[in-house]
């Protein structure tokens, strides 16, 4: 088998894939689909940081456009990042991937703080690491998180699973002409506005020179292929 081509890496996970068919909620089946595609790459000695989305529970920016306070949406947006997490948690406790959730809010009871240096320490000891609550603060969306934890903890890539399998030009699902590119530069991704991650997420990236790759975590064994061979998905590259 060929050797992983990352030791540490960031998954980001959209949250509208633990709905799975019912559009909304949490799925358990979904949650232990994830669970499985996670643990073949567990399996390999990948140190893992984990970040899920709240999509299919709660938006705090569509609340405020119907007239909730965009603060107090958010904060409800990352209290959906912890149920997300601790479900999915749950999932990969029962395939045997000793796991950890941190928060950027405190839930002391369900969730340790994030605190760097102890989040650091798990993966170190071989333990996956759910990081919730985004950046603990409002207006920063969850991938502005994981390009911020990513850096912080000195992840090699950030992963971004989604239900495409790539970046293209033009949504793919509403274009049959779209075309995916295999490999794209932040330059590019931001000239051309692409939908890939918020322009925060994208910036600090670039910046810190930390490539990102989209790819469909739909796609069983994707992900184990991306850690392999590095030929799944779309990459997101310095100039």
């Amino acid at each position: 088998m060929a050797e992983p081509k990352y030791g540490r890496i960031l998954l980001k996970l959209s949250g509208e894939v633990l709905a799975g068919s019912q559009g909304f909620g949490i799925d358990p089946k979904k949650a232990s689909y994830l669970a499985n595609e996670v643990k073949s790459i567990y399996d390999l000695g990948i140190e893992i940081g984990l970040i899920i989305g709240a999509g299919n529970i709660f938006r705090g920016i569509q609340a405020a456009s119907k007239g909730m306070d965009r603060v107090t949406g958010d904060y409800l947006g990352m209290l959906a990042t912890i149920m997300n997490a601790i479900s999915v948690q749950d999932a990969l406790e029962k395939v045997n991937c000793e796991t950890r959730t941190l928060s950027a809010i405190n839930i002391t009871q369900i969730a340790e703080p994030y605190i760097r240096r102890r989040a650091i320490r798990h993966l170190e000891k071989g333990r996956i690491i759910i990081i919730s609550g985004g950046t603990g603060n409002p207006f920063f969306t969850t991938d502005s998180a994981a390009a911020l934890r990513a850096k912080e903890l000195g992840a090699e890539i950030v992963i971004k699973g989604t239900k495409v399998d790539g970046i293209y030009d033009k949504d793919p699902v509403e274009f049959s002409d779209a075309v995916k590119y295999n490999k794209i530069s932040f330059s590019e991704v931001l000239e051309k506005n692409l939908r890939v991650m918020d322009l925060t997420a994208i910036t600090l990236c670039k910046e810190n020179d930390l490539p990102i790759n989209v790819f469909n975590i739909n796609n069983p064994g994707d992900l184990k292929e991306l850690i392999l061979e590095a030929k799944i998905g779309t990459f997101v590259i310095k100039e």
